[in-house]
């Protein structure tokens, strides 16, 4: 797979970096150019082909790197005469890409994520566009994409339109794998929107453009703040334990009783109502090494009373008030099935003896396969003994929280390994265990 990264940029909020005597990518980095590391982590998942896109103060890009043998890679360049947005040189890069599919960056980003990973998913989706995409902690001022169930990109909602409704929180990262035939989409050598004019009637039109979930390290560095807060996290090593190459770590979080306030099953919107202190320890977690990942059994489906569709909407509900408070979660896993028949308007279909209601772990099992999870490093908070035996059964530490049913189900005699108020208290006693 060749690259393309977009290294034209003149970076004017980096200016008390760049003093205008070098281009955006060029803006150190802990002791080298931003740039440079990018094509590090390109080679090292054996991307060795490269095409900078370049414009402002070119020169210095172009001398520093020459044709990429100093770093034991193959560079060649594209100017742009004049700032062509984020797609007008898609012609200008026909003629350089021979292989079926690219990776397209901005010049602007530091990440470390496994691309072969990502790859993999593009392939067996079929993609035309793969976007790599995850929650934040301020998704209310960002740019949010809308998919469906099979993360097929259905539509992008701009932080500039007046929102109605629950928005699910996934951010564009900026990181794209596309397939060829994409750079025909622009005819023409002029200004062009990638976003706006390529993508969004793309969705529009279901075409086959998908979002790669994944809670990896990418973060948009275009300002000195960004830059300074960056540095620090990859002196820390956090970046690195977050690439799914290596063994990740979760935190398992039952929504009802955990989340939301638990006043019998949630069927409609307007019925979930989060709970005082479940921002705060979801903003502990998203701060340290661990995901968060909530499974939920939702019989409510299976029984009638509520439809996939507007769960998701409830589920939506929850990351859009999370997020309004700065916290989110990575991903959320749930069960609609229900064993029990009997209910008026039940989903005949739905009505089974599943592996992924709790206290089976189908859930978790899942979770741990797409997260490349070691689930003996992970723990799994609820509020019933349902919950405890789930994560017995997992083989995770389990924590029980006396904000919801409070094990008063009584269902299973297990016995949890740490018990909190809430679910605070409960990402304070899981960190102080590390």
């Amino acid at each position: 797979m060749q690259a393309v990264i977009m290294a034209g940029g003149k970076g004017s909020r980096l200016a008390a970096l760049t003093k205008d005597e070098i281009p955006k990518p060029m803006a150190p980095f802990l002791g080298k150019p931003l740039l440079e590391w990018q094509l590090e982590q390109l080679k090292r998942y054996g991307i060795q082909r490269v095409t900078l896109v370049v414009g402002h103060l070119k020169e210095k890009i172009i001398d520093y790197f020459g044709d990429g043998s100093a770093l034991g890679m193959e560079l060649d360049y594209v100017e742009e005469t004049a700032p062509l947005g984020t797609a007008g040189a898609f012609p200008l890069l026909l003629p350089k890409i021979e292989s079926e599919h690219f990776l397209l960056l901005f010049g602007d980003i530091r990440f470390d994520i496994d691309l072969a990973r990502m790859e993999r998913f593009f392939l067996e989706k079929r993609a035309e566009c793969l976007l790599f995409a995850h929650p934040n902690a301020h998704p209310y001022d960002s740019d949010l994409i809308v998919t469906d169930r099979e993360n097929r990109v259905t539509g992008f909602d701009s932080k500039h339109n007046v929102r109605t409704g629950w928005q699910d929180n996934l951010v564009n990262a900026g990181i794209y794998i596309l397939s060829r035939d994409m750079l025909r989409r622009v005819p023409e050598v002029k200004k062009t929107d990638f976003e706006k004019e390529i993508l969004a009637p793309m969705a529009a039109a279901g075409e086959a453009i998908y979002a790669y979930r994944s809670p990896e390290y990418v973060k948009d560095v275009g300002t000195v703040d960004r830059i300074r807060a960056a540095e620090e996290e990859w002196k820390s090593g956090f970046p690195a334990k977050r690439n799914l190459e290596f063994p990740q770590r979760a935190v398992f979080l039952d929504r009802d009783g955990v989340i939301n306030r638990y006043n019998g099953f949630v069927r409609t919107p307007e019925e979930l109502e989060l709970l005082p202190c479940a921002a705060e320890g979801l903003r502990q977690l998203n701060s340290s090494a661990y995901l968060t990942i909530v499974v939920s059994n939702q019989p409510v489906v299976a029984r009638g009373e509520t439809s996939e569709a507007e769960l998701e909407t409830i589920f939506n509900k929850m990351k859009t008030l999370l997020g309004r408070e700065g916290a989110f979660v990575d991903d959320v896993f749930y069960c609609p099935h229900h064993p029990d028949s009997g209910f008026p308007g039940e989903v005949k279909e739905l009505k089974i003896d599943c592996d992924c209601r709790k206290p089976k772990t189908g859930m978790l099992r899942r979770a741990a396969e797409r997260y490349h999870l070691d689930l003996s490093a992970c723990y799994l908070v609820g509020d019933t003994t349902g919950d405890i035996q789930c994560g017995k059964n997992a083989g995770v530490r389990t924590v029980l929280v006396r904000t919801g049913e409070a094990g008063r189900d009584g269902k299973y005699a297990v016995t949890p390994d740490l018990v909190a108020d809430d679910l605070a208290a409960a990402a304070t006693k899981i960190l102080e265990e590390q």
